[in-house]
């Protein structure tokens, strides 16, 4: 499915991001796997590796300049060109109330979710233009759709990521270069465990109490895993999704998008 493909995964250092890269190289792309993580990111490649498929692992920040055109520049350099890109690095920030909520804080989760995917935007899309095609995937979130309580910072950056789906998909379609965002409800890991331990403490309500009340808003009485995400993005990526372009779409075993 994605034989000839170059991409970059940010975030690659472990949960949804590892699933991807994986699936990205065992689906043919070569992929280059990003983090700020040195040992995990190359923990990814090198599984990769065993797996039989190719891979490079760089370190860097890809909420600045630097870190992303060390990464882009790394790609090239190995891979001649990068085609496709999925903004997956994002850090969920603290869990409490506005009033609490620092500068800090702020800042901080806006630029590891949002500033992250602009800077890779920024400088992959050069590339995709050259190569005459290109896909861009946002690991979004369905806080940036309908909220979640204390995570102010979170949700407005996913909100964000979700508005520059939408607008560079209309800027980039006349380079054929397709942009779209996956916004996952709940997903089995240890993000969701931390979350979950956040509102419950928030909320002075029992961490399986909290849990369970995730759990039921959805249909399918589950929780969405790694793998969900990682497939729909592969398929996105790919010549069969070649005139789907600024979309959001949900991840939620069944619960409503809004």
């Amino acid at each position: 499915m994605l034989n000839d493909r170059v991409a970059i995964v940010t975030g690659a250092s472990k949960g949804i991001g590892r699933v991807m890269s994986q699936l990205f190289a065992r689906e043919g792309a070569k992929v280059i796997c990003a983090a700020r993580s040195d040992a995990l990111v190359h923990e990814t490649a090198e599984l990769i590796h065993a797996a039989g498929g190719q891979a490079i692992a760089v370190t860097g920040d890809v909420s600045t300049e630097d870190g992303v055109k060390a990464i882009v520049a790394a790609g090239v350099k190995t891979y001649g060109a990068i085609d496709t890109l999925v903004n997956n690095a994002g850090d969920g920030g603290p869990t409490r109330p506005i009033q609490d909520y620092t500068t800090e804080d702020w800042f901080y989760t806006v630029n590891s979710c949002l500033t992250s995917a602009f800077m890779c935007s920024r400088f992959v899309v050069p590339q995709m233009i050259a190569a005459g095609r290109g896909a861009i995937v946002n690991i979004a979130s369905m806080a940036g759709r309908r909220g979640l309580m204390y995570r102010v910072g979170y949700c407005s950056a996913k909100a964000g990521q979700i508005g520059m789906t939408y607008g560079l998909a209309l800027e980039l379609g006349k380079h054929n270069i397709t942009v779209n965002a996956i916004a996952p409800g709940a997903v089995a890991g240890d993000r969701i465990d931390r979350v979950i331990k956040g509102q419950a403490d928030m909320r002075g309500v029992d961490v399986e109490r909290m849990r369970k009340s995730f759990v039921e808003r959805s249909p399918l009485q589950r929780m969405s895993t790694a793998d969900d995400i990682a497939s729909l993005a592969a398929f996105l990526c790919s010549d069969a999704a070649r005139n789907i372009s600024g979309q959001c779409i949900p991840v939620t075993a069944g619960e409503p998008a809004s």
